[in-house]
């Protein structure tokens, strides 16, 4: 059984850092990607960023140039850099996983078949 748990969300004033990470478990084969979701009540989840199995990344343009994508395989663990944070990242984020969904559905979150259940990062400013 896949299972993911995000960890490192917290409050930050506007132009900070935060770090979440993303420990995954359960994985059987070797085409698998993991992704960045966030979500604001009323709205749909957003993918920000996704890495393959094979390393390969994706940002969404309102994330790329501040957010980071990466992997250490020896801790299963997916990582999200995010520095130069506005007050409009507040959001729950989340992270998924699936095979590799293409260059366009890796940010459609129905495609995704697990999920972790959050952690929350508020923005001040």
């Amino acid at each position: 059984e896949v299972q993911l748990v995000e960890s490192g969300g917290g409050l930050v004033q506007a132009g900070g850092s935060l770090r979440l990470s993303c420990a995954a478990s359960g994985f059987t084969g070797d085409d698998y990607a993991i992704a960045w979701f966030r979500q604001t009540p009323g709205k749909e989840r957003e993918g920000i960023s996704c890495i393959t199995e094979n390393g390969k990344i994706h940002y969404a343009d309102s994330v790329e140039g501040r957010f980071t994508i990466s992997s250490d395989k020896a801790k299963n663990t997916v990582y999200l850099q995010m520095d130069s944070l506005k007050p409009e990242d507040t959001a729950v984020y989340y992270c998924a996983a699936d095979g590799w969904l293409g260059d366009f559905g890796w940010r459609v979150a129905s495609l995704y078949a697990y999920w972790g259940r959050g952690t929350q990062v508020t923005v001040s400013s």
